[in-house]
Parts: structure tokens; C-alpha cells; sequence
């Protein structure tokens, strides 16, 4: 692929914390590598800034590798960007042509409050964990990998929930703004494994709970979530889920 630069125009939400009112502002951005990544070129857009003496565009970031999920931000009106199954840090500019408008915001749900500009509390997320996402372990001697055997076809389903990276693109793309495919990613991952066994029985239950408390709405069973997800974590969790919940107070029931 051919490198070539590139000018385009950014529209960016502006939004001092929680509580005041927030607007777009436009800037312009010049001479752009395409081989330069969404963060990047925000990063030169910011040097600019600060060297102009006005304050920089605050957006979360930290590994750049697609891994820790706090990149995240609407691009053109889609959970981080153009591109499937990719976070915005690994989202290139190449995806853009010359003299593109870009439209940015924050994601917007009212469990994620807005902190600054881009940059949303997600701590929603870390206490849905916190009431069950965990399991109980001897923390004595490691426990030789083979003496506990597990099914390929649920380690392979867990594995794969378990690639959940918590950034929120579901509850961005929910018009419920539900948090039901990542609840359900993180209750599968340990749900299908003999190690989750101990609080099988309260884990969904404490989990969705938990989710409702945060004021995450229900699902809408239209597949955006499952659409926009970078790490492609599948709708089929939700149905486990689902499963989970009922079994579990069933159980508790009696």
C-alpha cells in the first residue's frame, strides 16, 4: 500500500467534566501519515495545541496494542471506528481519504458519565466484577495443568469470552445501553470451567444485579453489541447467561 498524507477536518466533543454542558469543536489536521494510527494523530493534533498554548483534547489510552480497552470513542458514529473488529488504537488512517470530516465523541450511556472531553467513568464495569466475577482458589502450591481435565469445546467457548477486553463498545452500540454482552462474556469464561464452580450459583445472579444497580438497561436483542465488538465476543453468551441466571435462582429457590 502506497504511503500518502493526507488533510482532514475533526469534529471533536469538548466537555469540561460530568456536569457542565459539552459541544463540538472543529479543527484541522494536516499532512497526516495514513500510516499513522487514530491515536497518533491525535497525539501530533495535541503537540500542536500545547505548542499553540490552548488545552489538549483528553482521551483515554494505554497499551496501543488492542488489549486494555481504554481507547474507546465513537468514530463517525460507530463504537471505535470504521473497521471490524478493531479498537481505536489499532485503527490506522489509512481507513480515512483526503479532506474526510471525522466526527468524535465520547461514549454515551448514563452509566459511563463523561470525565473530560472523550474520557468516560467506566468504573461501572469493575464493580459488576467485583460482585462475581472471581473464584475461589487455594492459593498454595500450582496445581500441575493436567489434573483438572476440561472438555476442549468449553475450555475453547470459555477462551474465547474470556477475550472480552471490558471497553464498553456494546453498551456504546445498545440503543438500551445494556451491558449484557459483557456481563455474559465474563459469567461464561468461568462458568464453563470446573475452577468457577464454587460461586456458579450466585455469580450470575450477583453480577446482573449489580448491572441493573448501574443503570445499564436490558438487552434489545439486535445483535449491535455482538456487531462492534472488537474482540468479536459472541451474542451465544448471552444466552448462557440467560441460562445461568434462571438456573441459579431456580436452585437458590429451593
Amino acid at each position: 500500500m502506497t504511503h500518502k498524507n493526507i488533510n482532514l477536518k475533526l469534529k471533536v466533543w469538548k466537555q469540561k467534566n460530568s456536569k457542565s454542558a459539552g459541544n463540538f469543536e472543529t479543527f484541522v489536521v494536516k499532512d497526516i501519515s495514513t500510516e499513522m494510527s487514530f491515536l497518533e494523530m491525535f497525539d501530533v493534533l495535541n503537540e500542536r495545541l500545547i505548542g499553540e498554548g490552548k488545552e489538549p483534547i483528553a482521551f483515554d489510552h494505554d497499551c496501543r496494542e488492542g488489549i486494555c480497552g481504554t481507547c474507546s470513542m465513537y468514530i463517525n458514529g460507530r463504537p471505535h471506528g470504521p473497521w471490524h473488529a478493531t479498537t481505536t488504537c489499532q485503527l490506522h488512517m489509512r481507513a480515512f481519504n483526503d479532506g474526510d470530516t471525522i466526527v468524535v465523541e465520547p461514549w454515551r450511556a448514563n452509566a459511563f458519565q463523561v470525565i473530560k472531553d472523550l474520557m468516560v467513568d467506566r468504573s461501572a464495569f469493575d464493580r459488576i466484577i467485583q460482585a462475581g466475577g472471581f473464584i475461589s482458589v487455594n492459593t498454595g502450591n500450582a496445581v500441575d495443568a493436567n489434573s483438572m481435565p476440561v472438555e476442549k469445546d468449553k475450555a475453547d467457548a470459555s477462551f474465547a469470552a474470556a477475550a472480552c477486553i471490558g471497553c464498553g463498545a456494546c453498551v456504546a452500540a445498545c440503543k438500551n445501553s445494556s451491558a449484557m454482552l459483557f456481563v455474559s462474556a465474563k459469567v461464561t469464561h468461568l462458568a464453563l470451567l470446573p475452577q468457577g464452580s464454587p460461586e456458579r450459583r450466585t455469580r450470575a445472579l450477583n453480577m446482573v444485579a449489580q448491572m441493573d444497580k448501574e443503570g445499564f438497561g436490558s438487552c434489545t436483542n439486535t445483535g449491535a453489541c455482538e456487531a462492534v465488538c472488537p474482540k468479536e465476543i459472541s451474542i451465544e453468551n448471552i444466552a448462557r447467561l440467560n441460562k445461568e441466571y434462571l438456573m441459579a435462582g431456580l436452585t437458590l429457590e429451593k
